[in-house]
C-alpha cells in the first residue's frame, strides 16, 4: 500500500541554467532541420562553459543547413535567453561546431524499406505519467517549481525584474495528507542577480513570485523559505558551471514522482523513441486520468533499435483504476499505433516545435496552435469513456 501522509520534493531549473542553455541549443538545431525537411534526423549534443560552446552529434538533412547556419542558431539561443555577461555573451562566445553526418549503420536500421516499417531509433524504455494533483494532471511539486521560475523569467524578459539574471533553480517540498498535497514545508529559490543588490533585497524580489504561484495558504514558514542560501549568486550560467545537454531529465519530466527510462529528450528528432515514445506515453496516461478511469496512471513502453512495434506495453494505476487494467492496455494500443511512425503521425511531431520544450518541463503545458505540445491534448477522453 502506498504512503498517504508524507513530504515530497521536486526541483526545477531556469532556461539560463547551464544545462538548459545546452538543451535549448540542441533543440533549436532539431527545429532548424525539421523546418527545412520534416524527415530530417538529428542526434545533437551541446556543451557550454565560460564564453565557449561546443556542438557535436549526427544529422541527416538538407545540405543547405551549413555549419555557419548552426553557429548562428546557437548565438540566437544565447541572446534570447538573455546572456550578455562578461563570462558568457551571445556575441563574443567562441562556438565550435563538429556536427557530422549520421552513421549509415544506424540509418539502415531506422529507415523503412520494402515491407519493413520504420524502426525505433534506439532501444530503451520510456515512461508516461499523469495524476489529479493539478489541473494539468501533473505532480504538484514539479508543477509549482516550474511555474515559479517561469514567472521570474517572464518578469525578467519584460523588464519588470532587471536585477534578476538568467540562471536560477527552485525546489519545493510539499506535505501530503491522505495522498493529497496540502501545503509547502519548504521553498528554495536560487537566482543569479546583479552585483548591486544584497541577499535581503533578492529575497524580497523573489517572494512575490512564490506567493503568486502557490495556492493561497500553501506558503511555507518564513524560516523554511530559502533564497540564495549561500548569500550571493552573481557569477552564474556557463561561466559559473559547465553545462551539457540532457542532464536534467527528471526536471524535464515528473520531478521524481514517476519512473524515468533514462533517456534524455533534447537534441533528438522524433524518430528517436527516447523522445516520441515518452510523449506518447504521457499522452495516453493523461487521457486515461482525464477520462476518469483512474486517479493516477503510469505507462511504460519498451523498444529495440530497428524494430517498429514496442516490445512491451505496461499500464499501472496504483490501485486507483475504475476499470480492468488489462483491457485498458488493449484499448490504448488499439487507439494509438505505438510504432515510431504511428506516434509521429498521430501527434504530428515532425515539426519545428522543440526549442520551446527545453525549459520548464515537457509536460503539463498547453497544446499550441502550431502543434507544439500536441501530446498534452485530451482528444481521446470521449473514446476512452465510450470504450468502458
Amino acid at each position: 500500500m502506498s504512503k498517504r501522509d508524507y513530504v515530497f520534493a521536486s526541483e526545477s531549473v531556469s532556461e539560463g541554467h547551464p544545462d538548459k542553455v545546452c538543451d535549448r541549443i540542441s533543440d533549436a538545431i532539431v527545429d532548424t532541420f525539421l523546418a527545412a525537411d520534416p524527415m530530417s534526423h538529428c542526434g545533437c549534443e551541446t556543451l557550454c562553459t565560460t564564453n565557449r560552446v561546443v556542438m557535436a552529434g549526427e544529422v541527416r538533412g538538407p545540405a543547405t543547413i551549413t555549419h555557419e547556419k548552426l553557429v548562428d542558431v546557437a548565438r540566437t539561443c544565447i541572446r534570447e535567453i538573455g546572456y550578455e555577461q562578461d563570462g558568457f555573451h551571445w556575441k563574443h562566445a567562441y562556438i565550435e561546431n563538429i556536427i557530422h553526418n549520421q552513421s549509415a549503420d544506424i540509418a539502415q536500421g531506422v529507415d523503412a524499406a520494402g515491407n519493413k516499417d520504420e524502426g525505433a531509433g534506439d532501444q530503451g524504455i520510456m515512461f508516461g505519467y499523469a495524476c489529479r494533483e493539478t489541473p494539468e494532471f501533473m505532480p504538484a511539486p514539479i508543477y509549482y517549481a516550474h511555474n515559479i521560475l517561469r514567472a521570474i523569467a517572464e518578469a525578467r524578459h519584460s523588464g519588470k525584474a532587471p536585477l534578476l539574471l538568467p540562471d536560477a533553480k527552485s525546489q519545493i517540498s510539499l506535505h501530503y495528507v491522505n495522498g493529497r498535497p496540502e501545503r509547502a514545508t519548504s521553498v528554495v529559490v536560487s537566482t543569479q542577480h546583479d552585483a548591486s543588490v544584497d541577499d535581503k533585497h533578492v529575497r524580497e524580489l523573489v517572494r512575490p513570485f512564490v506567493l503568486k504561484v502557490l495556492p493561497e495558504g500553501w506558503m511555507c514558514p518564513e524560516e523554511a523559505f530559502y533564497v540564495n542560501p549561500t548569500g550571493r549568486f552573481v557569477i552564474g550560467g556557463p561561466d559559473g558551471d559547465c553545462g551539457v545537454t540532457g542532464r536534467k531529465i527528471i526536471v524535464d519530466t515528473y520531478g521524481g514522482a514517476a519512473p524515468h527510462g533514462g533517456g534524455a529528450f533534447s537534441g533528438k528528432d522524433p524518430s528517436k523513441v527516447d523522445r516520441s515514445a515518452a510523449y506518447a506515453a504521457r499522452y495516453l496516461a493523461k487521457n486515461v486520468v482525464a477520462a476518469g478511469l483512474a486517479e493516477r496512471c503510469t505507462i511504460q513502453l519498451s523498444y529495440a533499435i530497428g524494430v517498429a512495434k514496442p516490445l512491451s506495453v505496461y499500464v499501472e494505476t496504483d490501485g486507483t483504476s475504475q476499470v480492468d487494467e488489462e483491457k485498458l492496455s488493449r484499448v490504448l494500443q488499439d487507439m494509438l499505433d505505438l510504432s515510431p511512425r504511428g506516434i509521429r503521425t498521430h501527434l504530428q511531431l515532425n515539426r519545428p516545435i522543440y526549442a520551446r520544450t527545453s525549459a520548464y518541463g515537457h509536460f503539463g503545458r498547453h497544446p499550441e496552435p502550431d502543434g507544439g505540445f500536441s501530446w498534452e491534448k485530451l482528444d481521446l477522453v470521449s473514446q476512452l469513456q465510450r470504450a468502458f
